[in-house]
């Protein structure tokens, strides 16, 4: 696969979440045993099947209406892409995938992600997430400084 059509692919999924909020193009994008993990709170899934799930009721509609993403820098390679990006978002919504059971605190929020995405027979086989996540917890008042 040509990287070129990895990071096309790639953009493709992201749109799909967080632009479109349409389960079925993010899932087009990847293979049938791919997995998602929110490394700092294990959450995600393996297999389309979990996926669609994960999407459709925890992840996509808990994404806050106020959702910033900047990419920072991207590296990419044969199998994968490994990109670093900052988030800012309004935590308005309930994000069990990214504070479990924290309601919503109308807190800004400010992240960098290193987000690492691999590729299998034309598709992403896993997307591995990761955050500062004691980072999250000061800034919602969870943690002290």
């Amino acid at each position: 696969m040509f990287v070129q059509e990895q990071v096309k692919l790639w953009e493709e999924h992201v749109v799909g979440e967080f632009v479109e909020k349409d389960v079925d193009l993010s899932l087009s994008t990847m293979v049938e045993d791919a997995s998602v993990m929110h490394m700092p709170t294990r959450s995600g899934g393996k297999g389309k099947t979990e996926l669609r799930t994960y999407y459709r009721d925890m992840f996509i509609p808990s994404i806050p209406d106020e959702w910033e993403h900047t990419m920072t820098n991207r590296v990419v390679t044969d199998e994968c892409i490994v990109e670093e990006a900052r988030v800012r978002m309004v935590h308005s919504k309930q994000m069990d995938w990214f504070l479990p059971g924290v309601p919503p605190t109308g807190k800004s929020i400010e992240v960098e992600l290193v987000i690492v995405i691999e590729f299998r027979d034309g598709k992403m086989s896993a997307e591995r997430i990761y955050w500062d996540h004691a980072a999250v917890l000061r800034q919602i008042g969870q943690l002290g400084s």
